[in-house]
């Protein structure tokens, strides 16, 4: 199988500190400089898999740094540069320990709770009479808390929030305003390539300032749900499964083999097969979103690779 990015174990001029989130690694640098590394590792249900998806990384890097690049005049973001097809450079800032989840859709995890009975989601009262992929009235905000590792994601409401003061009633009224904006704009660029954004998530920060910027991965498979826009009605209409570009395929493959992340269930086995699978799922919506040919970067000596542009990064902008 094609070589792929698990871990990096990198020591970085100026570096402060090495994080490892679910996908990505953060290294801290001087001067609130942050690297951003997005490796091929694979999670769902809040679980990392055992195997890494070919080119994953490089896919989402570039559909994170697109999207920032066409969301910028609306809401400002961390990113300075990307020096590597898997790498992103920027501002470091203190994170706000909420995701920012936004629905247009009943779909996913909203749909599973309102098959389960529930018509209160994070606060939010859903109207009866839904079905799973129907269109919502409009968009609604359903946030979650940001889980630690091996932990779940658990959703709050917008008074939970603000109430605790995991975020202020200030600064939570201006991550509304731009989840809103974002999720207007991303939906405007999905429709222009023939898909709909059904549901995403945004994380934000605050620089050392105190401004407000998007944060970490934007419109991604990996963040967000895509169907295709062509046949959706119809398929509604005959209660058939909507044909998407997401990674609910994995979780319901998943689901399939006994395996939503809850105790006692064990991960089933990946087959190389799978994976490149799941990889040419990804290129697709790459290309798809994007509206641009996926290009595979050379993957021999990826970890070489990725050190070495970040390094010619930092070295020229000492210079």
């Amino acid at each position: 199988m094609t070589n792929t990015l698990i871990q990096t174990q990198f020591k970085f001029p100026g570096q402060k500190n090495h994080y490892k989130g679910k996908v990505r690694e953060v290294y801290f640098l001087e001067n609130d400089l942050l690297v951003m590394i997005a490796t091929d590792r694979l999670s769902a249900f809040d679980v990392i898999l055992p195997k890494g998806i070919p080119y994953k990384g490089q896919i989402l890097n570039q559909i994170a740094t697109k999207m920032m690049q066409d969301t910028a005049d609306i809401v400002p973001n961390w990113l300075k540069a990307t020096p590597d097809p898997n790498v992103a450079i920027g501002k470091s800032c203190e994170p706000f320990k909420v995701e920012m989840v936004i629905r247009g859709y009943l779909a996913g995890h909203a749909a599973r709770e309102y098959k389960a009975g529930n018509r209160i989601l994070c606060g939010v009262a859903l109207p009866e009479g839904l079905r799973e992929n129907d269109k919502l009235p409009e968009p609604i905000i359903t946030p979650a808390t940001k889980a630690e590792q091996g932990d779940h994601d658990v959703d709050i409401s917008r008074e939970n929030i603000i109430q605790k003061g995991i975020v202020s009633e200030e600064d939570y009224l201006q991550l509304e305003k731009y989840t809103y904006a974002l999720f207007q704009r991303g939906s405007e660029i999905a429709a222009s390539r023939g898909l709909i954004l059904v549901d995403t998530k945004y994380e934000f920060g605050k620089t050392k300032s105190g401004e407000i910027v998007l944060i970490d991965e934007i419109h991604t498979p990996d963040s967000s749900r895509y169907f295709y826009a062509d046949g959706y009605e119809e398929r509604q209409k005959n209660n058939q499964k909507q044909k998407q570009l997401s990674k609910e395929f994995v979780r319901e493959w998943l689901i399939e083999n006994n395996f939503q992340g809850k105790p006692g269930q064990n991960l089933p086995e990946m087959s190389d097969s799978f994976c490149e699978l799941v990889s040419t799922r990804y290129i697709e919506l790459y290309e798809k979103i994007t509206g641009e040919k996926f290009r595979k970067e050379p993957v021999e000596n990826l970890t070489q690779r990725i050190e070495k542009n970040i390094l010619q990064y930092l070295s020229s902008k000492k210079n």
